[in-house]
């Protein structure tokens, strides 16, 4: 059990590789004339589990896009000169000194929809949260405001390594102004301009100082605490009448009123013997940019909830058609790596003729996770509630599960010589070998003579289920191609 606790690659130098396992792999990569550093890199970032998480914050058109497009080496978070312009909770992948870690844009506050004190809780609520760390953005030509204290307590409170940008600090005249903010109480400023680049270097060495090479293990066994289950779905889907039938008890408050739940609550919950720890989450709307006040604040909550929890159990309407916020809704969680289990509500309410429509729906609309464990439930009645661990219980194994590398190499040999890649541009690419990097989720790297197809992809994973199993669980699938063929080093 112990060797699937750790296999996210946290605590192994190989990550899921054992010593022998990973010697005989990288003996074969080098009979496959890959360069040895190259592959330890793949397997790094294959492997690696998940990444520390830095949330960048501060008030509206302190320049965090800005510096966020700087951190991360290129102009993806939107930057407009004026506040608010950020609405998403947008995350990026970064890398500093050979580290890698995620980035989180914050967006701005609707201070005229919950009052300054309430917004800004509420995004530096969901910050850090998420966050192993924080970069504090403050306006070094204005100075620290009202807000920005505001800030300050919430992050004196929740006890995370703060990292205090003075941005704006264009040139040497600029300075002063940076070490008036020394006054905040959150240690020294780093004056950066984050349009032009200056100082960012030196906030990037602080930024790898305050973050944790991995991230605190959020869930699981390893610290002895409950599997996390998060329930997510639309408003008024039936989250809370389930979490309370699990419960056998009215935990939490259910109304016809759609919205009614705006925090995540946890509840610890005993079922078939085992504790489980259930977040009932608030519904999601609609795209999070649309969303205002309130609900803008509670989809935050509810996708810091997912990126907590194990297993995403995604409750959808049966009775009404699969709409495109359901398959949004279910994106987030494969997105964030989660175990998935979809359950139809209201079974009861339907009739032979919605059954059926209902059957063709989840043929046409969710065929991309036909993987996800399904379960008919009625959180009124309590219809078929029984089936509801064991389909979690099937979606943990499936997200914990391992293939050795010889078994898993031995199975890819059988693909290239059975179903060949097509042959493009005179060039018939193919898997020389391959690896499990990881689990939770499962992630797999494989290393190619060329370019894998995005189809071709696709139907390596769907062989790797039939082979395999994987039920309830993303795989994830990352390929390198050798440059030369021959080459060695």
């Amino acid at each position: 059990m112990n060797d699937q606790i750790h296999s996210d690659g946290s605590d192994h130098e190989h990550g899921a590789l054992g010593d022998a396992e990973y010697a005989e792999f990288m003996e074969l990569a080098a009979e496959e004339g890959f360069d040895a550093e190259e592959v330890e890199g793949a397997l790094g970032e294959a492997g690696h589990g998940p990444l520390p998480v830095l949330a960048v914050v501060g008030r509206p058109n302190v320049g965090k896009s800005t510096l966020v497009n700087r951190i991360i080496g290129r102009r993806e978070a939107v930057v407009e000169d004026k506040p608010g312009v950020t609405r998403d909770r947008v995350t990026y992948e970064a890398e500093w000194a050979g580290r890698r870690f995620k980035v989180v844009d914050t967006g701005g506050w609707e201070q005229d929809v919950l009052g300054i004190d309430a917004s800004v809780a509420a995004q530096a609520e969901y910050a850090i949260e998420a966050a192993d760390a924080v970069v504090f953005v403050v306006d070094s030509t204005v100075g620290a405001t009202d807000t920005d204290e505001a800030v300050v307590k919430l992050l004196r409170r929740a006890g995370k390594p703060v990292v205090l940008c003075a941005n704006k600090v264009d040139g040497q005249s600029g300075e002063a102004d940076a070490t008036a903010l020394w006054s905040l109480g959150l240690g020294e400023p780093h004056p950066v301009s984050s349009l032009h680049g200056r100082g960012t270097g030196d906030l990037l060495d602080a930024v790898l100082e305050a973050l944790p090479e991995a991230p605190a293990q959020r869930f699981g066994t390893v610290i002895g605490g409950p599997r996390r289950i998060a329930l997510i779905g639309r408003p008024n889907v039936g989250k809370s009448s389930l979490l309370n039938k699990v419960a056998n008890e009215d935990r939490v408050v259910v109304n016809e009123l759609a919205g009614t739940t705006r925090d995540p609550v946890d509840e610890l919950i005993e079922l078939g013997g085992i504790t489980w720890k259930f977040i009932d989450t608030a519904g999601i709307r609609r795209r999070v940019h649309l969303q205002e006040g309130a609900d803008y604040y509670a989809s935050l909550r509810t996708a810091a909830a997912v990126e907590k929890a194990e297993v995403a159990v995604v409750l959808i309407d049966a009775a009404e058609s699969i709409s495109v916020q359901d398959q949004r809704i279910i994106t987030m969680a494969v997105e964030a790596g989660r175990a998935l289990v979809i359950a139809y509500n209201k079974w009861d309410t339907l009739d032979e003729e919605r059954r059926y429509y209902l059957e063709r729906e989840i043929e046409t609309e969710l065929a991309q996770v036909a993987w996800a464990p399904r379960v008919n439930v009625s959180a009124v009645t309590g219809r078929h509630m029984e089936k509801l661990v064991p389909a979690i219980e099937t979606a943990l194994a499936g997200w914990e599960s391992r293939v050795p590398t010889g078994r898993l190499n031995a199975f890819l040999g059988e693909i290239v010589a059975s179903h060949p890649h097509p042959v493009r541009g005179g060039k018939q690419p193919r898997i020389l070998f391959g690896t499990q990097a990881g689990t939770k989720p499962p992630r797999f790297v494989l290393f190619a003579s060329g370019f894998l197809e995005h189809g071709y992809r696709r139907f390596v994973e769907r062989r790797l289920r039939e082979e395999f199993g994987f039920e309830g669980t993303p795989i994830h699938i990352s390929v390198r191609v050798r440059e030369k063929r021959g080459r060695n080093k």
